[in-house]
This record gives structure tokens, C-alpha cells and sequence, in this order.
């Protein structure tokens, strides 16, 4: 291979890998991953590539010829980010150059600005969307207006505080207990002072906050497509996660009852008059994590909708009694399903989409309430409590990811896509891509 052949192929490569490190970082599964890097390495001219993922790595193998030994280039995954502006700018990128819209020069220059660019909107108004989110957890959940204010205050907070102690480089785990911590601590102090509210309402919001940052549907998505190695990292990520949520609502939860402060759980029962204002806190929860999470502000009206529609479908089914697990199911289809189109339409991928849409729909208080039934009352039906809340998770993501195949364009190509990366795409280019040699990429920038 001459030096020139060489150094375009290190640099596609290179390309590749930096492209596929941005979506794996932000959640995407391993199969739009592959795809995506596969198109990467496609759009400049590589046959035959083979890629290999893991959870902290990517590997891309090349051979030029049958006669010649291949090369592999390995690339560490080193930060994770929940940034849907760059998750968006990156897949526009690539279908830039899929189409031949820019040179593979031209990308690589974009890329390392849109990788080294900061967030797109101010971090206070970040902080404050994860504050209103937390809120909007409470008003689905039947609380009042005051309620809701000391939920937002205590989500800013938390926010504050994992920011703080991600600064430090403190471990997300116990990020995630001092969270919950905080949380329980706010309502043992609401509890100590006979507020009137409820302060377990507080605890399910920051509950909720806590696990929208927690990548299952990623998991499940790569164990339904059949890449079990990152699946199962994924699993083991997302179950020690919400073991730190665990640990820190249990720690507050035991140092409540050494002083006699017995935050129950109240009845909770779901009244159709209420329905409007359920419908109405789901799509300012899906919104305001969206918007937390830096997404484009053309995707923050499909996120309002998909938000408002798994309220409403997740509290119709309850209402009918069809259980928690498939009422969640139910509606997290619909979101999967609407997800993609909406998604595609203004502009934006459709995890984008799906995982905002899917907020109201996290198991936040029935988390709470398994643990309390374990520690406070000493049943055992606690047990029960947690595992539906596991049942909810996976119904949750499986949900997601059904209405995603479903919603998938059924035409020759797209199923010859499908049949090669076996699962629904929500990131990346949808169709194959034409596969360009050295000659065409010459002509193409000799037009230019």
C-alpha cells in the first residue's frame, strides 16, 4: 500500500472510531454504533471492514487485500454524556458524508469542533430543567403546588451537587447515593416538621431524576439484537446505579427511624377528573428532560407529545387494570412508535425521541415504596414492590424498542439493513451506503 493509500485509511478510520465514541458516549446501542461506523468507513472508499464493540472500547480490523495482513485500530470510550445536541450534530454529520456532501477531510474538522464545543444552552438553565422536571414527577404523582416547589428546589440541589462531586471525579455511583440521600433527607425534614404535604412525593421525584440518567434501554436494545457482551455491561451498569439509589434512600429511611420519623407511603389512587393534569406533567417532564440533556429545541415539541401521550395511555390501562408492567408496556410502544417518525421529521434521532418520551413512565415511587415496606413495616411484600419495579424497567425498554421495529420503513432496503445489523435503528443513516472508491472520492473533489 503506497504512504498516501495509508494515511487516507488511518485517517477513515480514525474518522470512524471518533464518530462511534460520541454515540456509544451518549447511549447508543451497539448496533447503530457498528452500522454507523461501517458507513463511516464506506463513505471513504474501506471494503470489508469489521468492527468489534465493547462497553469501554471500539476495535475496526481492515484488509486491503486477501494477501495482505490486516490492521486493526482500537479506541477507548473514556466519558459518558447525556448531549443530544452533539448526538444530533454528529448523525447529521455523517449523513453529510454519506451523501457526499462534505470530504472526509471536511468531517473530521467538524467533528473535533463538535466534540470540543460546549453545551448549547447556559448550565443554569440546565440545572433549572432538571428542577422542573423533578416537579412535574410530583404534579403526575398527585401532589399540590407546594409539593412541587420543594421538589424542584430539592432536584436543583442534587443536580448542583452531582455536578460538584462529578468535578471531583467521584464515581457515579456514589453520586447516585448522595442523591437519593438528599432527597430522603428533604422529606424526613418535612415529616419531622408536620408539613402538610405529602414527603414521600419528594423521595419518587428524586427518585425518577436519578434513573433518567440511567442508559437500560441501551441494554436492552443490545441484548434483543444479539450483542450480549455489551448488553450485560450495560445491565451491570444500570443495576449499580440503581443500587446507589437503593443504598441512599435506605441509608435516609434507617436514620429516620432511629429518630422516630416514619415517612409512609399514602394510598395512591388514580382519579380520571385528574387526567388532564397528569397528561399536562408528563409532557413538562419529557420536555424539561430534554432540554436538561441539551437536545435540539426542534425536537423539544415530538418530545411534548410522546411525553403526553405515555401519561395518558400509562394511566387509561391503569386505570382499566391491566397492571403496572403492562400499562407501562402499552405506552412505551406507543412512544417507540411515534418516536421514529417524529423523530426523523424535524430533524433529529430518534433516541432523541424515545428515551425524553419515556420519562413520565420510570417506576420512581413504586421504587420507594418496596423499600419502605422493607425497612419501615418489615413485610416482605416490599420484595414484590421492588421486583414489579424491575418488571416496569424492562417492560419500559422492551416497549421502546418494539414499537421501534414496527415503526421501521418496510421497503427492500431497509430490510436488507435490518437483516444486517438485526435490530431498529435509532441513530445513524437508515439506508446501506454506496460504497465510494479512491477514483470516485477524486472526482468528487476535482467538481468541488
Amino acid at each position: 500500500m503506497e504512504p498516501d493509500e495509508q494515511r487516507e485509511v488511518y485517517a477513515t478510520i480514525d474518522l470512524a472510531l471518533r464518530v462511534g465514541e460520541v454515540l456509544l458516549s451518549s447511549g447508543a446501542g451497539t448496533a447503530d454504533a457498528t452500522a454507523t461506523i461501517l458507513g463511516v468507513t464506506a463513505a471513504g472508499g474501506l471494503r470489508g471492514c469489521e468492527v468489534d464493540i465493547t462497553f469501554t472500547s471500539m476495535a475496526v480490523s481492515y484488509q486491503a487485500a486477501p494477501d495482505v495482513a490486516p490492521e486493526t485500530h482500537i479506541r477507548l470510550v473514556r466519558y459518558r454524556s447525556q448531549d443530544f445536541s452533539r448526538l444530533t450534530d454528529v448523525d447529521r454529520l455523517v449523513r453529510h458524508l454519506a451523501r457526499g456532501d462534505v470530504t472526509r477531510e471536511e468531517a473530521s474538522r467538524e467533528l473535533a469542533r463538535l466534540t470540543s464545543a460546549g453545551p448549547p444552552y447556559p448550565r443554569w438553565s440546565a440545572v433549572l430543567a432538571w428542577g422542573v422536571m423533578a416537579g412535574g414527577a410530583t404534579l403526575l404523582l398527585g401532589g399540590g403546588w407546594l409539593i412541587t416547589l420543594l421538589a424542584v428546589l430539592t432536584a436543583i440541589v442534587i443536580d448542583l451537587n452531582n455536578r460538584w462531586f462529578s468535578r471531583q471525579r467521584l464515581p457515579a455511583f456514589y453520586q447516585q447515593v448522595a442523591g437519593a440521600f438528599v432527597a430522603t433527607a428533604v422529606a424526613l425534614v418535612l415529616y419531622a416538621v408536620h408539613a402538610p404535604v405529602k414527603p414521600s412525593l419528594v423521595v419518587a421525584a428524586g427518585i425518577i431524576m436519578l434513573l433518567a440518567g440511567i442508559a437500560l434501554t441501551g441494554a436492552v436494545q443490545d441484548a434483543i439484537t444479539g450483542y450480549y457482551v455489551t448488553a450485560a455491561a450495560r445491565s451491570l451498569e444500570a443495576m449499580l446505579l440503581t443500587g446507589g439509589i437503593i443504598a441512599g434512600v435506605s441509608l435516609g429511611l434507617a436514620l429516620g427511624l432511629k429518630f422516630g420519623l416514619n415517612v409512609g407511603i399514602e394510598p395512591q389512587t388514580i382519579q380520571l377528573a385528574n387526567l388532564p393534569i397528569m397528561v399536562v406533567s408528563g409532557s413538562v417532564m419529557a420536555v424539561a428532560f430534554a432540554y436538561a440533556s441539551y437536545a435540539p429545541l426542534r425536537a423539544l415539541l415530538p418530545v411534548a407529545v410522546m411525553g403526553a401521550l405515555a401519561s395518558l395511555i400509562f394511566t387509561l390501562m391503569t386505570r382499566a387494570s391491566f397492571g403496572p408492567a403492562w400499562s407501562t408496556a402499552a405506552a412505551a410502544f406507543v412512544v417507540g412508535l411515534g418516536g421514529y417518525s417524529s423523530g426523523r421529521r424535524t430533524g433529529v434521532p430518534p433516541l432523541v425521541v424515545v428515551v425524553a418520551g419515556s420519562i413520565p413512565l420510570l417506576p420512581g415511587l413504586t421504587i420507594y415504596k418496596g423499600l419502605y415496606e422493607l425497612m419501615a413495616v418489615g413485610q416482605l411484600i416490599g420484595i414484590v414492590s421492588l421486583t414489579t419495579a424491575v418488571a416496569i424497567g424492562v417492560a419500559l425498554a422492551s416497549g421502546l424498542i418494539l414499537g421501534e421495529y414496527v415503526a421501521q420503513p418496510i421497503r427492500r432496503e431497509a430490510r436488507r439493513l435490518e437483516d444486517r445489523l438485526a435490530g431498529p435503528r435509532l441513530v445513524g443513516p437508515r439506508r446501506p451506503i454506496r460504497r465510494r472508491t479512491a477514483r470516485t472520492t477524486r472526482r468528487r473533489r476535482r467538481a468541488s
